[in-house]
């Protein structure tokens, strides 16, 4: 059996491989993710309209295809739905205004405290930088 030590964060709160999520907030949580999966991808499709609609060459297809790669990559990787990972993910969405507290609403307080403390040590590193 680990010691409790051993089962929180440095920040104090339970970590993220200890949490059970209850079915309502699986349900929560699979509706603010697609969400704001959703959001991200017609954000995306936009910019994708706009760069496609510039294109004069033929070398401006491939900087487009480039572009679209990279983002699927960065899109893939922050969207990572393991119940393991999910904190981590909804506090980088709320850093990023993808998702509002608002939609976390009916998850326990100790999810919304480390998905809040996650966003804000995502604020106060990009501020140092």
């Amino acid at each position: 059996m680990s010691s409790p030590s051993r089962s929180l964060i440095h920040y104090g709160y339970a970590s993220t491989s200890d949490m059970s999520w209850s079915r309502s907030e699986k349900a929560i949580a699979r509706q603010a993710f697609d969400a704001a999966l959703k959001r991200e991808l017609h954000e995306l499709m936009q910019e994708a309209k706009e760069i496609a609609g510039q294109i004069k060459q033929p070398s401006d297809l491939w900087d487009l295809q480039e572009y679209l790669t990279q983002r699927r990559k960065e899109i893939d990787h922050k969207y990572n739905y393991r119940y393991s990972h999910l904190t981590q993910v909804f506090g980088r969405l709320l850093y990023e205004t993808r998702v509002s507290e608002e939609e976390l609403r009916g998850f326990s307080e100790d999810k919304l405290k480390t998905i809040r403390s996650f966003a804000k040590f995502l604020a106060e590193t990009d501020a140092a930088a």
